[in-house]
């Protein structure tokens, strides 16, 4: 009975904390070049910022960012820290930290030349001279376009499809102009999984043959990393072409042929090329090591089970693990995947991103959903530090800092409050043994 009642009883908690019927997860990490205190982690209720290398995280809503329900947005961050942000309704820009976002283009007519507005932008890659890449899947005629004005307008790159979805795409960090860009065709019979690449910008793009690659039903790649020295070396995924996982494969020659060289029985949640001979594939099985470049894999460590992982600008690993039974950190941080330590746990938030009233992270995600965020995880503050305010305002309330407790510290692993516990009820009795790692297709690169 006191089963059914929790479950009963969930149905009550705030809709902020039920991160829309999903169990609250970090599912994608991202970094700014040249910035190892900043982290963005992707979370299935919105966006966490950090920029004091992990220590005390703040929140940003769904709403503040343009999108609700189950989708999983797609960032970039810029040198100069703008946010982009891929949504079913355009690209989302912010240029104050996260507090305010506009929809990118969206002055521009309908159907004017390098409108993305009220688009589905699925992919997105900023290059390392800073042109923001995108490319759409929407029901109308797709394409792949390019800014050289931090966002503010986008050219085509002479990809427009009438036919192809585009699922993927992937800017060479060692050559701006050397970029990937994946999409499917549902018009052919049967469907078909197209790569492309362009070692000039656009002005002309080859296709992959792809021949080998095996496909789920809807044949879908993704680009899942580049090599960060040689532009011709890479690793695509085909989502689903394993059952209920994925296949990996490697390419040495730009994408003319591949091979595969490892399968998964779950998702792979992130592939990161750490050196010429070093290579990471995290998954819900755990995480593997290659130390011949990528030609064979071994363990690396089978805890946590990442939903995510990427590599910092100094090179140190991020990962998403789960902030319950049995990881206890949310955020993660390794040197080798052999070892992780915690950086952030749920409870730890420092509140919602500090904004100026007139914002919508300040006026919907501070005053309207925060407290009921904040009751449901139980939070009692950072465990380090002082909080870092992002855009600031002063009078902003800082949550306190548990004394004796470090940046790392894994403690404090019991369940928070009530409310908490019913939602992490009802998502055991409805996952049914389900592992962590949601089905999300977003890479770590």
């Amino acid at each position: 009975m006191i089963w059914l009642a929790l479950v009963m009883a969930s149905v009550m908690l705030p809709t902020a904390a039920h991160a829309n019927g999903r169990p609250p997860l970090t599912t994608g990490v991202f970094f700014q070049p040249n910035d190892n205190q900043s982290l963005y982690v992707r979370s299935t209720f919105g966006l966490l910022i950090s920029h004091d290398a992990g220590c005390s995280f703040r929140w940003v809503c769904e709403q503040s960012l343009g999108y609700a329900a189950t989708f999983d947005p797609k960032y970039a961050i810029a040198a100069d820290g703008t946010l982009f942000a891929t949504t079913y309704n355009g690209l989302r820009v912010s240029r104050d930290g996260g507090c305010s976002f506009t929809t990118a283009t969206a002055e521009l007519a309908p159907g004017a030349p390098g409108r993305i507005a009220n688009l589905w932008v699925d992919a997105l890659d900023i290059g390392p001279t800073g042109e923001v890449w995108v490319a759409t899947a929407d029901t109308t005629p797709n394409d792949v376009l390019r800014s050289t004005d931090g966002g503010v307008t986008f050219v085509s790159r002479g990809m427009v499809s009438p036919v192809l979805s585009w699922k993927s795409l992937a800017v060479a960090r060692s050559d701006a102009m050397h970029v990937y860009v994946a999409g499917y065709q549902v018009a052919t019979a049967p469907p078909t999984a197209q790569l492309f690449s362009t070692i000039n910008g656009g002005q002309s793009w080859t296709q992959a043959a792809l021949a080998g690659v095996q496909f789920a039903a809807t044949p879908i790649v993704t680009i899942a990393a580049i090599d960060a020295t040689n532009p011709k070396y890479l690793y695509i995924v085909s989502v689903g072409a394993n059952g209920s996982g994925d296949r990996l494969y490697r390419s040495t020659d730009g994408g003319v042929t591949f091979a595969e060289v490892l399968a998964t029985a779950q998702p792979i949640t992130g592939v990161v090329i750490r050196d010429a001979m070093t290579v990471l594939v995290a998954s819900g099985d755990g995480t593997v090591r290659s130390a011949d470049g990528g030609v064979t894999f071994g363990p690396a460590t089978t805890a946590p089970r990442l939903g995510c992982l990427g590599k910092r600008p100094d090179g140190s690993l991020i990962g998403c693990a789960a902030n319950w039974d049995p990881d206890f950190m949310a955020v993660a941080r390794s040197d080798d995947a052999s070892q992780w330590q915690k950086l952030f746990r749920f409870v730890e938030f420092a509140g919602p991103l500090t904004c100026p009233p007139g914002t919508t992270g300040h006026d919907m995600c501070d005053q309207q959903l925060w407290p009921g965020l904040r009751s449901q995880f139980g939070v009692t503050g950072p465990t380090c530090g002082t909080a870092t305010d992002l855009p600031g305002v002063d009078g902003a309330e800082v949550m306190p800092i548990k004394a004796g407790r470090g940046c790392c510290d894994a403690g404090d692993r019991s369940p928070i409050g009530l409310g908490l516990l019913t939602w992490l009820t009802a998502w055991m009795l409805g996952r049914r043994g389900d592992r962590r790692v949601p089905r999300d297709r977003t890479l770590g690169r």
